[in-house]
């Protein structure tokens, strides 16, 4: 085939994907839209040495057959994409011959230079209330993964990053699994070839050693489900994915031997069939509950396998119920029930389902992007996650989505920034919990807070939502910030026998004069050594101490410590152990001081109460 010929083969193949309900009008845009590109890329080639124009068919073709988009315009902005970037046609230029439309959707995704962190942002912020932006962007990101191979090595390695980090998870947010699964797979090929090699090839042999137990499982459980509906819902089997398989090693630390679950059996039905079934008045989701009640009344349900999707559909729309069962032959097999409805919504989310919902949910993301472009990258990264728990509040029944490991800080966070930098604890489920908590799908989730209650360091090592962790790092970085760094042996403290070294830095790290550390330090670089005697008590900074106290055990003792402590001092105890041993007592308890002074007068009125024998700090 010439490559004349390639071409028109091409565009006819577009031809007859275009929506029925094109008018001549519609039509003549598109034609016209390949005739300029056509002209305007016949100089150039790609790297395989076929004609450039063979990818802009190629993406219209996605557009119009795999986004199913309905719109000439976007079609024609499919073909003219890359026409500003790569060719000396402009912007204004697309205007006057296509119209302010079709210019808008090629300058939303024209590149607007080679720093790819600027690309990304101008294609989120590009969307403005239009999801066509995405549709095309992505077609255009598919076509080239599916084209790679003729790429030089570092390209495909540049081009397959920036696909598995920014655009299989941003197809996953808009609801477009089988785009996000495709960019996934290809990125991996590329990123870590021998790996997919090695799982491709494993998952091949493990298909061909369970298919037949598998299939003969699946019989059996078709005609359990015909006796009551008839062949209505067909059935088959799903293999997952190298990407999917390599994932999950990755969270459970396992080899490829020991991810479970590399298949499951699906069941689904058309919606419309129902009215079939006699003395039936079903509807969707109760057709799906029905299938799932005579399976598991027929064969032993695994123990807490059930989830129910439809109750709780994930944030990409995803709907279905999933339960295990043990088949005959020793093995549990996973079940995946839907309808025909819920299958598409979970292949084209934001495609097939109300648009203006989608775009609700998505502009909430970019909003929160957008406004500190320097966190785009993590921003992303935490924005666009995999997998999610939804969980939710006592007062209401709207599900909160939240990224998969989500703890009950980021729930905190993501009812508002108040309840998040002063959440102090938890009920899960009408349990007290730590804010650390990690939380489940279906959980109920209510937070406590407390004006005294401000965001930690550590906070952000238990938070994974984007919003989270900006308004963690917002809160500490306008905190005072410390003059000194303090030994993390010694644990000096203002009042205490002190001594400051300076680094090469001006840094001042702070030691007690009896530390070891302090006098090597002061053998081998006495120049550096520097008085600090403005390290003074602050109302705000609390140093934590251990001290041991040993006595002689009666009613009441601990009492009157904790008294001393609590009360008299006004301190907080973190925790305390004690035990008793031929009627004496040992009792260890660790609190925070604001200073060395403040520390002796507790050690001294606790060494006065009746049946103290020893008070120490422990260092």
């Amino acid at each position: 085939m010439t490559y004349e010929e390639m071409i028109e083969d091409a565009y006819q193949q577009l031809v007859c994907a275009l929506p029925e309900s094109f008018n001549q009008e519609e039509k003549m845009l598109v034609e016209q839209a390949f005739l300029l590109a056509r002209k305007a890329h016949a100089c150039q080639t790609r790297k395989s040495g076929l004609p450039y124009i063979l990818h802009p068919l190629a993406v219209a073709l996605i557009v119009a057959r795999e986004m199913r988009q309905k719109d000439a315009a976007v079609i024609a902005a499919a073909l003219l994409h890359d026409v500003v970037e790569d060719t000396p046609y402009t912007i204004e230029d697309i205007e006057e011959l296509f119209g302010k439309d079709v210019a808008f959707l090629v300058g939303a995704v024209t590149k607007p230079n080679k720093a790819q962190v600027d690309n990304f942002q101008h294609i989120l912020g590009s969307v403005k209330g239009d999801v066509r932006v995405l549709m095309l962007k992505l077609s255009d990101r598919l076509n080239n993964m599916r084209t790679l191979e003729s790429m030089r090595p570092t390209k495909q390695w540049k081009i397959a990053s920036e696909t598995q980090f920014f655009f299989a998870p941003l197809a996953g947010r808009l609801g477009l699994y089988k785009v996000k699964s495709e960019l996934e797979n290809l990125a991996f090929r590329f990123l870590n070839p021998q790996e997919y090699e090695f799982i491709a090839k494993a998952l091949e042999e493990d298909k061909q050693r369970t298919k037949e137990s598998v299939e003969s499982f699946m019989e059996a459980a078709r005609k359990t489900i015909a006796v009551k509906f008839g062949d209505i819902v067909s059935w088959d089997i799903r293999y997952r994915k190298p990407y999917s398989v390599w994932r999950e090693m990755q969270e459970l630390s396992c080899d490829f031997y020991h991810v479970p679950f590399k298949h499951y059996i699906r069941a689904a039905f058309d919606p419309d069939e129902l009215r079939i079934v006699p003395d039936e008045q079903t509807k969707e989701q109760d057709m799906v509950i029905k299938i799932y009640n005579l399976l598991s009344s027929a064969y032993r349900e695994q123990t807490g396998s059930f989830v129910n999707y439809m109750a709780q559909p994930k944030a990409n729309g995803y709907r279905s119920v999933h339960f295990r069962l043990h088949n005959p032959y020793g093995g549990i097999e996973e079940f995946h029930i839907g309808s025909f409805n819920m299958r598409e919504q979970s292949y084209f989310g934001c495609i097939v389902e109300n648009q203006e919902q989608w775009l609700r949910r998505f502009t909430e993301v970019l909003n929160e992007l957008a406004e500190d472009p320097e966190s785009l990258m993590p921003g992303i990264k935490a924005s666009f996650f995999n997998e999610d728990v939804v969980v939710y509040t006592p007062k209401s029944t709207r599900p909160v989505t939240l990224p998969k490991g989500a703890t009950a800080l980021d729930f905190a966070y993501n009812i508002n920034t108040n309840t998040g930098n002063h959440a102090q604890y938890a009920r899960i489920n009408g349990q007290l919990s730590s804010v650390k908590t990690v939380l489940k799908r279906g959980d109920c989730v209510e937070i406590g807070t407390s004006e005294h209650i401000h965001p930690h360091a550590d906070w952000l090592d238990f938070v994974v939502s984007y919003k989270a962790k900006k308004q963690i790092k917002y809160f500490l970085k306008y905190q005072p910030k410390p003059k000194y760094s303090l030994c993390p042996n010694c644990h000096p403290m203002p009042g205490s026998e002190i001594i400051g070294f300076q680094d090469s830095e001006n840094v001042i790290t702070v030691h007690r004069r009896n530390c070891p550390d302090a006098i090597r330090i002061a053998s081998e670089k006495g120049n550096t050594i520097v008085a600090v005697d403005d390290f003074l008590p602050d109302p705000t900074i609390l140093y934590p101490v251990q001290i041991e106290i040993v006595g002689i055990d009666r009613y009441h003792l601990l009492r009157d410590i904790i008294d001393c402590i609590t009360e008299d001092h006004k301190l907080s105890m973190a925790s305390m152990s004690s035990s008793n041993k031929d009627e004496i007592a040992y009792c260890t308890i660790d609190f925070a001081v604001h200073s060395a002074l403040e520390l002796r007068e507790l050690i001294s009125a606790i060494s006065a109460i009746d049946g103290v024998e020893e008070v120490k700090q422990n260092l």
